[in-house]
């Protein structure tokens, strides 16, 4: 299409960090990972630095009803950073990185999958144009690009689960999995 798909992810304090759990709502069936390059752009909207994102959803809302986006896509735990940002790298580098997705259960690989940067159509540039199109980020913003990586229709993130993004030259981003819903985080040994 002539126009991306953007929509707002997180506030900053829905978003978590290395190590830190991720969550599943409670009210999903089907909620899975999305791992994505994030570029980290400055208050003009330039590219600065890279990240690694996890843009985890709950593809079950988003595809009851397309007005459910917000519900499936920003809440407690639903977008992870890091574990470090990148700087002093140009588009063209940036675009020969690969990204792999593992997802471990009861210390088992459930889910495996690779892509590279490079198949991301769009140009960084274009994106942060995009973005910053109609609106102002004082402090600067951090985009998700898209994810190449879709688990199978059939598997669902659980409580317990440890989620493994990678990105060469990025390091990786490793995070637990726990289930979310109207009283928090809902974690082993606790009510």
């Amino acid at each position: 299409a002539a126009r991306p798909e953007l929509f707002f992810k997180s506030l900053p304090g829905k978003a978590v960090g290395p190590l830190d759990p991720i969550g599943v709502r409670t009210d999903s069936t089907w909620s899975v990972p999305e791992p994505e390059l994030a570029l980290v752009l400055n208050s003009r909207g330039a590219v600065v630095g890279y990240t690694i994102g996890n843009d985890v959803s709950a593809r079950d809302i988003e595809g009851d009803n397309l007005l459910y986006l917000p519900q499936a896509k920003i809440y407690d735990g639903s977008c992870a950073l890091g574990p470090w940002i990148r700087v002093g790298v140009d588009e063209a580098t940036a675009r020969t990185w690969t990204v792999s997705l593992t997802i471990e259960r009861a210390e088992q690989a459930v889910v495996r999958g690779t892509t590279r940067i490079e198949r991301i159509r769009r140009g960084f540039e274009e994106l942060a144009g995009w973005l910053f199109e109609a609106q102002r980020f004082p402090g600067g913003a951090v985009l998700l690009t898209g994810t190449g990586i879709v688990p199978p229709d059939d598997f669902t993130l659980e409580a317990g689960d440890r989620v493994w993004i990678e990105i060469s030259s990025l390091g990786a981003l490793v995070n637990p999995v726990v289930r979310v819903g109207r009283r928090g985080p809902e974690r082993p040994g606790t009510c």
